[in-house]
């Protein structure tokens, strides 16, 4: 997956910017990867030091049923961002299941003019931290 290194490198300047470990999440999430892609992050993070087994997942990933949907790739990181964390995961943090999430969007930037260049087409990734404050 062509945003998976911008997601990377997005992550991982989270934690070194805000002093953060991924043990400070509930969950940490990306925007649509794919399962290639969620895998390409798991590895690199962990060689990075940074060990998100168990609390990361791709919200392409989290969305399809990869059994019995022929997805390919995946779909709209910022469709299956938006619904997964908007519907899903904002519902959890107010069960109080989920106290503290990180979402990680990403995409393409892409540009016509460059791709007939034969330009590469840059990946990009934000992150927005969301945390539950109890009164």
């Amino acid at each position: 997956s062509l945003r998976s290194p911008a997601a990377i490198a997005t992550i991982r300047q989270h934690f070194e910017d805000f002093h953060r470990r991924p043990q400070d999440y509930d969950l940490i999430v990306t925007g649509d990867l794919g399962l290639l892609g969620k895998q390409i992050v798991l590895e690199q993070l962990q060689q990075d030091g940074f060990d998100l087994a168990g609390r990361y997942n791709d919200c392409g990933v989290m969305i399809f049923d990869t059994e019995r949907q022929d997805v390919h790739a995946g779909g709209s990181g910022c469709g299956c961002i938006g619904t997964v964390l908007c519907g899903y995961i904002l519902k959890l943090m107010r069960s109080g299941r989920l106290n503290r999430v990180l979402a990680v969007g990403t995409g393409a930037l892409l540009s016509p003019t460059s791709s007939l260049q034969g330009e590469s087409v840059p990946g990009i990734a934000h992150a927005a931290a969301f945390e539950m404050i109890k009164a």
